[in-house]
């Protein structure tokens, strides 16, 4: 015999109406998401990238290094290449291949993700920012631009100062 019934439904319904609460903002919040974090490439069919995805031709010499638009650079440790399957691949199987993708950078300015573009991806115009330097002159304050250097026979006084 069970008493408490009238109990359980008092609490059924705000329960419930908070859940829809919950779901409906859930929804609302994954749609604006959606909005700016997708990007051309999943509006054609293809996969959704990362917010500051950057776009490159990609080419393995021998793990770590690479070279992404002609310039040299390195894979971050634990780096993930997927395919155009989404599949991951070993760097030694591109080794030679020139590919276009899209990567993305981790905090010590290396390469951390690459995916290996579809043709469809490809076709898409990706708007991405300029390709970051290099080096730790974005995060040392004391970094020397690219002026005016000493090359050993600069006399004292035509020394750059420092911040020039």
């Amino acid at each position: 015999m069970n008493r408490c019934t009238s109990l359980i439904r008092i609490f059924q319904l705000p329960t419930l109406a908070a859940l829809c609460a919950c779901v409906a903002f859930m929804s609302a919040t994954d749609a604006r998401a959606q909005e700016t974090g997708a990007l051309n490439e999943a509006a054609a069919g293809g996969r959704n990238f990362p917010e500051g995805t950057l776009r490159g031709s990609f080419l393995m010499v021998e793990a770590p290094e690479i070279q992404l638009d002609g310039h040299a650079d390195r894979l971050s440790p634990g780096a993930r290449i997927r395919s155009p399957r989404n599949m991951l691949l070993m760097p030694a199987t591109l080794i030679g291949q020139k590919l276009l993708v899209n990567y993305t950078r981790d905090a010590s300015n290396l390469v951390s993700q690459v995916w290996v573009l579809t043709p469809d991806e490809a076709r898409v115009a990706r708007t991405s920012a300029a390709r970051p330097s290099s080096g730790l002159s974005d995060l040392w304050p004391f970094a020397v631009s690219a002026g005016p250097r000493d090359d050993g026979r600069t006399p004292f006084d035509q020394l750059p100062k420092f911040g020039e």
